[in-house]
């Protein structure tokens, strides 16, 4: 149902605010110990490829995957998603 989907839309920040931020410690032992893999959605358009690509320089993960797919990939390309998944758990976990 559209209608109970659009009531039930709430606005969410990217990005958490500036004292969450500043509070938040990283450490190698710990956040660093986790394999990271980040997957391109190259056809969003929500989170823009130039903003995407600015999440991977200043947070490189292990692996980038791309996916030729908009930003609700669960939605557009579930077999894709599902199978580049299956090739994360399988090469990392």
């Amino acid at each position: 149902d559209l209608t109970l989907g659009m009531l039930l839309v709430r606005p969410y920040p990217f990005f958490y605010d500036a004292k969450s931020v500043r509070d938040t410690t990283f450490t190698k032992e710990n956040y660093g110990s986790v394999h990271r893999i980040f997957i391109v959605c190259s056809q969003d358009q929500a989170i823009t490829k130039d903003i995407q690509m600015w999440m991977i320089k200043n947070n490189p993960p292990d692996e980038v995957k791309t996916i030729n797919t908009d930003h609700m990939v669960v939605f557009s390309e579930p077999v894709d998603l599902s199978a580049n998944l299956q090739e994360i758990a399988d090469k990392y976990y």
